[in-house]
């Protein structure tokens, strides 16, 4: 099991990359309504906005904001799992660009990868690491959550970038 899991992580990360080919930052942060989710620039720091609601009436978030929001899931679960400290989104900073928010990823994806890549099969079933988002569920829950939300997120990069590609100035 723990081979497919890798497996559906890779094909999430080739589709995740394929998305992100030749994204610069203007395409990043447009939006295609004006209260769309957001990373913001305030004072000297990127603040990600944080929906009350998962309404739909929030409109579509960036390219930025998801991929900020990828940043604050993969550190969450690596910081919780790995070193039993839980993040809090505030933690999670934009950085700044495209480049460096991959960059990033890439950092997540990689120690994520290695660390399931070592776990035993004990490890695996055990709840013993799971503790974010989720308490109380196996490690196999808990990446195939975070392929789920991965493809999830790759889905709403490209969905973006196609309205950026015909959008109307």
């Amino acid at each position: 099991m723990k081979e497919e899991i890798l497996f559906q992580l890779d094909i999430g990360w080739q589709l995740f990359l394929y998305h992100c080919t030749d994204l610069e930052d203007e395409e990043a942060l447009w939006c295609k309504t004006s209260h769309g989710l957001q990373v913001r620039r305030q004072a000297e720091m990127w603040v990600a906005d944080w929906p009350d609601t998962e309404a739909y009436t929030i409109g579509p978030p960036s390219i930025a904001w998801i991929l900020w929001h990828m940043m604050y899931w993969w550190k969450g679960t690596l910081s919780a799992s790995k070193e039993n400290q839980i993040l809090e989104r505030e933690e999670v900073i934009w950085p700044g660009s495209v480049a460096l928010a991959i960059q990033e990823l890439k950092g997540c994806h990689d120690d994520w990868a290695a660390f399931l890549g070592a776990m035993t099969e004990q490890e695996f079933r055990s709840g013993e690491l799971c503790r974010w988002p989720f308490e109380g569920k196996s490690m196999y829950a808990l990446a195939l959550w975070l392929n789920a939300e991965l493809m999830k997120n790759v889905a709403e990069i490209g969905a973006g970038r196609f309205l950026y590609a015909v959008r109307e100035e």
